[in-house]
């Protein structure tokens, strides 16, 4: 059966999963990509890029089981852009360039309609503006026996784990602290939840912890 799974998600170690002002140039907020500085040398990360360079070994395994084998994504519409408000137009198409790294359907939560964006690569972009439960019916139509993906941002990780639909949580936890940006289990009681760690894995950049239900 299909399990959905948030995977490699960067945290700090005060518990912040992005930093302030996210902007065009900080997507991830100031200082934010302080929290995938285990992710950028792998070889996974490499391969996104079309190099085949790139380290291997145990964050290089975390990085190819957060991207591999997923039948389809839900993204907050933070995560897709900057943006804010009505679409002023159709020109923005995310982060990624032409081809975006999902290669599957990829459901982007909104408040304001906009067509689907046929990318290349396998990604089509689907924008979804009645709530988290229709794009979750949506994914999981799409996904089939695979596994869906909820890729972020914090906002939306956190409201699919408040309604319970969350089955692992995977954290790369970064050796940093923030001091201040998006905390990931503020207001979140993961114990009542039902979570307890089933990996944790400490390297060299990050410590890798699974939580599962």
């Amino acid at each position: 059966m299909a399990r959905i799974r948030v995977a490699g998600f960067g945290v700090s170690l005060d518990g912040f999963a992005a930093g302030t002002e996210q902007s065009l140039e900080n997507p991830v907020g100031k200082r934010g990509l302080e929290l995938f500085q285990w992710f950028f040398p792998t070889r996974t990360f490499h391969e996104m890029r079309g190099d085949a360079s790139g380290d291997t070994g145990s964050d290089d395994a975390f990085a190819r089981r957060a991207m591999e084998g997923f039948g389809a994504f839900i993204l907050g519409r933070n995560m897709f852009g900057p943006i804010r408000g009505e679409w002023p137009d159709e020109q923005w198409k995310g982060w990624w360039g032409d081809n975006p790294p999902y290669h599957a359907p990829t459901f982007v939560l909104t408040h304001h309609p906009r067509a689907s964006i046929e990318m290349e690569g396998g990604t089509t972009f689907h924008f979804i503006t009645d709530g988290i439960e229709a794009a979750l019916q949506r994914a999981r139509e799409a996904a089939g026996q695979k596994d869906i993906k909820i890729g972020g941002g914090v906002q939306t990780v956190k409201q699919y784990i408040r309604a319970g639909h969350v089955d692992e949580i995977h954290l790369a936890v970064a050796p940093v602290v923030l001091g201040q940006g998006e905390a990931l289990f503020d207001g979140i009681d993961l114990r009542s939840l039902g979570y307890r760690t089933t990996e944790h894995v400490l390297t060299e950049r990050a410590t890798h912890v699974v939580l599962a239900r």
